[in-house]
Order: structure tokens, then C-alpha cells, then sequence
């Protein structure tokens, strides 16, 4: 979708992070297709019948149109529920996890359509239990890092390769540390706790 000097843009999304905001409404950060992150402010989506609430939820594709305008903050004018994903409850670390290395690595409104759709594609493998989480993580990274210029200049490996995914991982947090600048990821930080107790 084009960026168009009407008063609303439009664009599919995912929902990364939401933060009550005054005594109804809400904060989300979205990822969206052509837009990159964008923050919104959701008026009234906290009220208990708001036609909102059902609809604005993580790990869901959604269509969202919000005010185009040079503030910070966008407002959300409509938000329609996409393609519904079923998440497993042992994927949801997964997901949150690809969330948080978005909402870290990406500048504000730059559009990374490639990440969007490695991003969709992952969620969507995540649905599916037989699918390992490992290799959808490690390609998800790899495309993550290769977009925001960290990549490693090879080309793509097989991510199912089992034998392969210690020394993968190794170098991939490797890259991501120096992306984040040091920032400790909390749900690397709860994976390592679960691990250790």
C-alpha cells in the first residue's frame, strides 16, 4: 500500500506490545507491512463492550487504518481482524521472543516488508507443533539481521539441520548482542531462568 496524503494510511499489522494508557484506552505498537513500527494510541479499546477489544490482539493479523500526520503517536480510526492464527501455549515464548528482537532492532515507521513476511510466515509455523521452533527462530534471525544490515555474508543454510543449529545459534546471538548494543532481551532472560530451575 502507498503512502498517500489522505488523512488515514492503511496497512496490514501485527500487534508487538500494548501499554494501558488514561483510564480506557491503550498504547500499541504495531509492525506493519509497508509502515515498519508505529506507535497508536487505541481510544477506548480497555472500555468492557469496546468493539476494540476483541480484535486487538497479539500474534493476530490484523488490517489497521490510523491518522496520517507527523505526531509521534498515531490514533487508531479502525482495526479488522486478518487471517486467525491459533498459537500453541509452547509457542507463545517464541513469539514474544520474535517480538521483542523487533521492537528493538527497528527504527520507527522504516519498512522492512521482508521481515513482515518472515514474520507472518514464522507465526504461521509456529501454529503447527511438528514444526521444530529452533529452525523457525534461527531463520527468523537470520532474515532479521540480513535486513538491518548485521547478516552474515553466506548463503542461507539449512535451518532443519540439526547438527547445525548449535554453531548457528552461537553466531546469530553473537550478531544480535552487537545489533542490541548490550540490551538484555526479558524473554531471553525468563527461557534462561526456566532453564536453570
Amino acid at each position: 500500500m502507498s503512502r498517500s496524503k489522505s488523512s488515514y494510511i492503511e496497512d496490514e499489522c501485527y500487534i508487538l506490545h500494548s501499554i494501558p494508557w488514561r483510564e480506557t484506552s491503550l498504547i500499541i505498537k504495531i509492525f506493519s507491512r509497508n509502515y515498519g513500527c508505529v506507535s497508536i494510541v487505541a481510544k477506548g479499546a480497555k472500555r468492557q463492550y469496546s468493539q476494540l477489544r476483541p480484535v486487538l490482539l497479539s500474534f493476530q493479523n490484523l488490517l489497521l487504518a490510523w491518522s496520517n500526520n507527523n505526531s509521534d503517536v498515531k490514533t487508531l480510526a479502525r482495526a479488522d481482524l486478518g487471517n486467525i492464527l491459533l498459537l500453541p501455549s509452547d509457542s507463545l515464548m517464541s513469539a514474544w521472543y520474535m517480538n521483542e528482537l523487533i521492537l528493538y532492532s527497528l527504527a520507527g515507521e522504516d519498512a522492512h516488508p521482508v521481515l513482515f513476511d518472515e514474520y507472518n510466515k514464522s507465526l504461521k509455523c509456529l501454529c503447527n507443533r511438528s514444526n521444530n521452533k529452533a529452525s523457525v527462530l534461527r531463520k527468523f534471525e537470520w532474515i532479521l539481521l540480513k535486513e538491518t544490515g548485521y547478516g552474515i555474508d553466506k548463503n542461507e543454510p539449512d535451518f532443519n539441520d540439526q547438527n547445525l543449529e548449535p554453531i548457528l545459534r552461537l553466531h546469530l546471538r553473537k550478531r544480535m548482542e552487537t545489533m542490541l548494543g548490550g540490551r538484555e532481551l526479558l524473554t531471553k532472560k525468563i527461557l534462561l531462568n526456566l532453564h536453570l530451575n
